[in-house]
């Protein structure tokens, strides 16, 4: 009953870091139009990377949380470590100014965001 209950709150922790990197992922996007037409977009674009990233690992932990004392599956974790690596990757482009593939990285990464919030 007790291993129960951890696995529920873990899940329901994992939900709530998928559901939180996917919003900070769309947020990047609104703040990235911003970053093109206002003075203030390149600040909230910045401070949005960093929380995203943030959240990146917060969905990391969430999922090895998830997955040791309640025994389930460690496919979350290596989703969740393949979503840091592709967060650092993009953070890295950003900062390299290299848009024709950080954008479309973003894109990848908000569409596999939404994916794995799906199948939760």
């Amino acid at each position: 009953m007790a291993t129960q209950a951890t696995a529920q709150r873990s899940f329901s922790f994992l939900q709530i870091a998928i559901t939180l990197q996917t919003l900070t992922i769309f947020l990047q996007a609104v703040s990235a139009g911003l970053l093109l037409t206002s003075s203030y977009g390149e600040t909230l674009h910045s401070v949005g990377a960093r929380v995203m990233y943030g959240a990146s690992m917060l969905y990391v932990l969430a999922a090895v949380l998830a997955w040791k004392p309640g025994g389930g599956s460690p496919r979350p974790v290596l989703h969740a470590s393949g979503f840091l690596g592709l967060a650092s990757v993009q953070v890295a482009l950003g900062i390299a100014h290299v848009p024709a593939v950080h954008l479309p990285l973003g894109v990848l990464m908000f569409g596999l965001s939404v994916l794995a919030l799906a199948r939760r």
